[in-house]
């Protein structure tokens, strides 16, 4: 038992002296300490928010809505023997709109070669919810839309923001996932497409 004191006595007297040295620091040698620790805690959460999504096997069990206003699970969207692709956009979002745009130029393509599906789950709230329909018909997109207004599905794969895509593989398990989108991303998925489709 004394032995235990003795350590924790010990510990004391380190923190103390490290506190201690603390104090005598100028400001400067203060704010660089600051900085690093502010640092270190920035990248453990960029790490452990990296570790939330790569640990996400399927997708979660969740409610999304259809623009018709009905209820479907977040899981059903992906379909079995079926390579499913869920980007999630916004009206607001101009990069969203030109990676559908550009990936609806291959669509027929990708659904002949690979037998994929696109799903495109707008984060749109219920303010600009009216604003999808139409857009959709201007873009002639043949995807199917879905709804998640409070972002709890985008979240849960471990995103803030859009564009964001997911591609979940034949048996239901997500194998592969980007955030934002520049010209010539869609290639780069179609890659994912062809390895995921010929290890069927």
């Amino acid at each position: 038992m004394n032995k235990v004191f003795q350590n924790v006595e010990k510990a004391s007297n380190t923190e103390g002296r490290i506190f201690c040295e603390y104090c005598r620091l100028d400001l400067y040698s203060k704010i660089k300490i600051l900085f690093k620790m502010k640092k270190t805690i920035l990248f453990a959460g960029a790490v452990l928010l990296a570790a939330n999504s790569f640990g996400q096997k399927t997708l979660p069990d969740l409610s999304l809505k259809t623009l018709e206003g009905q209820t479907v699970n977040a899981r059903s969207i992906a379909k079995e023997g079926k390579i499913t692709v869920v980007s999630f956009w916004a009206t607001w979002c101009a990069p969203c709109q030109k990676e559908l745009t550009n990936v609806a130029a291959k669509y027929d393509d990708w659904q002949k070669n690979y037998a994929v599906e696109v799903v495109a789950v707008t984060i749109d709230n219920q303010q600009g919810l009216p604003k999808v329909k139409p857009l959709v018909a201007q873009k002639r997109w043949k995807y199917t839309i879905y709804s998640d207004v409070n972002s709890q599905l985008l979240q849960q794969l471990g995103s803030q923001s859009v564009p964001f895509t997911v591609v979940i593989d034949a048996k239901g398990n997500i194998a592969y996932t980007h955030i934002g989108y520049k010209e010539g991303d869609e290639l780069e998925l179609e890659k994912k497409l062809a390895e995921l489709s010929a290890a069927k």
